[in-house]
Parts: C-alpha cells; sequence; structure tokens
C-alpha cells in the first residue's frame, strides 16, 4: 500500500482554488462585463453627458445643404423605382385632417424622447440585470447613426426642391420641432438619415416586448414603433428609407451588446446580486480563512 495522504484542516483550504485576482487583465474583463446593478447617480450623469455629446456632435456635423438636397432626390427617385414613394400622399392626407396632425406634430417632438426614458427608468427599477446592456444597446445605434450624418448628409421630404410636401409644424404652427420655426437654427436640418425616431422607439418596443408580463402591454409595445412610422412620414420628416437606416443602426448596436455580454440583452438575469467583498471557503477554520477584498 502507498503512503496515506492526510489533510489538515490547513492543507484543506490551500487546496481550494482562488479566484482569479480581478487586477488581472482577464479578471478586468471579466469584472467589466458581468452585469452588475446600476448606480442611480452615475446613470443619470451618463444619460445627460451622452445626450449633450450627441446633440453637440450631431449638430456640429457642416450643413452640406446642396449635397443633402442631391441625396434626398435619389432617395426620392429610387423609392420610386421600389414603388414605396407614397410619403406624399401620406403627407397631404394626414394634413387634412387638423386635429390628427396637430396630434402627430406633438407625437414627434415629445414621446422620442419621453418613452425612451420611460423605459430606460422602468429597466432600471425592474430588470437591473439586464439594464446596462440594454442601454449598451441604446448607445452603440446612437452612436453609429453620428457616422451616418456626417458620411450621408439628407434632407428631410419637406425640405426638398421641385416637391410638394408639406411642413406641418410650420403650416400648423405648432410647437416642438427642432427643425422648424423657430428652433431650426439650433439643430441640423440635414441629418434625416438615419432615423432615430426609429431606432429609439423600436428599442423601446423590443424591449417592452421582450420583458413585459402583461399581453397588452407587449402589444403596445410593438404599435409604438409602427406608430412612430406613420408620424416621421407623415409630418414629412423622413423618408421610408430613413427608417431602413435606422433599423440597421440598431441591428449594429444589439451586435454589439451581444458580443460584449456574450448573449443578447434580455437572455442575462433580471437581478443582480449585491457584490460579494469576501470570499470564504466552505469550512472556513482560524487557520483556513481565506479573504479577498
Amino acid at each position: 500500500m502507498g503512503d496515506a495522504t492526510v489533510r489538515t484542516p490547513e492543507r484543506r483550504a490551500e487546496a481550494v482554488p482562488h479566484p482569479v485576482p480581478e487586477g488581472t487583465g482577464r479578471g478586468l474583463v471579466r469584472r467589466l462585463r458581468a452585469p452588475r446593478r446600476p448606480r442611480l447617480w452615475f446613470e443619470i450623469l451618463l444619460i445627460a453627458v451622452s445626450y449633450w455629446t450627441y446633440s453637440l456632435i450631431r449638430n456640429a456635423v457642416p450643413e452640406q445643404r446642396s449635397q443633402a438636397l442631391r441625396n434626398a432626390d435619389w432617395i426620392w427617385r429610387v423609392e420610386q423605382q421600389l414603388g414605396i414613394a407614397v410619403e406624399e400622399s401620406v403627407n397631404h392626407a394626414v394634413n387634412s385632417v387638423t386635429w390628427l396632425i396637430i396630434g402627430m406634430n406633438y407625437y414627434y417632438a415629445t414621446l422620442h424622447f419621453v418613452v425612451t426614458l420611460g423605459v430606460l427608468v422602468w429597466l432600471y427599477r425592474s430588470h437591473p440585470g439586464r439594464y446596462a446592456a440594454t442601454r449598451l444597446v441604446l448607445f452603440a445605434t446612437t452612436g453609429v447613426a453620428l457616422v451616418g450624418y456626417y458620411l450621408y448628409p439628407l434632407a428631410p421630404p419637406r425640405l426638398m426642391n421641385g416637391e410638394h410636401f408639406i411642413d406641418t409644424v410650420m403650416v400648423h404652427q405648432t410647437w416642438g420641432s427642432m427643425a422648424s420655426g423657430d428652433l431650426k437654427n439650433m439643430s441640423n436640418q440635414y441629418a434625416a438619415m438615419p432615423s432615430m425616431h426609429i431606432g429609439w422607439s423600436l428599442w423601446c418596443g423590443l424591449t417592452i416586448f421582450a420583458l413585459a408580463s402583461v399581453p397588452w402591454v407587449r402589444v403596445l409595445g410593438l404599435l409604438y414603433p409602427a406608430l412612430t412610422l406613420v408620424v416621421i412620414v407623415a409630418t414629412a420628416n423622413h423618408f421610408w428609407l430613413d427608417a431602413v437606416g435606422g433599423l440597421m443602426c440598431l441591428a449594429f448596436g444589439y451586435a454589439v451588446a451581444a458580443l460584449w455580454y456574450g448573449k443578447l440583452p434580455y437572455a442575462l438575469p433580471r437581478v443582480v446580486a449585491a457584490r460579494r467583498r469576501a470570499w470564504l471557503p466552505t469550512r472556513a477554520g482560524p487557520a483556513g480563512r481565506h479573504a479577498r477584498a
């Protein structure tokens, strides 16, 4: 018989594998990728700074009016060839119903921000484990949209030459559009491609549909981006193809989040346990206790 090996409590404690220190490269990456509880003050600051930066960069893109108008003419011709150039008909039809178009003007100016912030707050409160990953989708979507604004200036239909689109905000003197009336000098009017009204509303709709537990709320989640699509066309702020651009940006955002976290945000745990500040073996004695900050 071979020699028997006697394991004292001290030796058993030494045999327990130690986790990878967080200070190493792999440990740091693992820590960054791990879902964690969001901190309210940090999230408020991050969203405020991010939106300010987004607005600053978007409005700093040169307003290439002549190129933007040429691009709009090209988009319009492509849609005519595809048989989907119905924006002008929708614009005139909805504009003939005063209460409807006024409501759409206010919808376009407000819900883009209100619903998006509302979904972020809901995620923060009810799905903290999925919050960071889903927020990353939104941020990546918005970030790549800035590249589109720079590389492909595009005039909205209401600013096209030789067409008969109606600028519904100007006609009905409604408040809110950053691209019409007294506020037009505060926003780049030639940043219509891609449409972030579609990118953000579809992000909201998919998030609500994936995570809401009430059936009718899930249905509303899907209806929201569909109605937004009608609104951006009826108010002559976007072409149909601008919406396709917004969809492509959102797909990029989901790809970034899936690569970083290893799965789609909605597949992550709903709740994240509080981080443990110390690691203890199963049987920790006076001589076998190992602590890690």
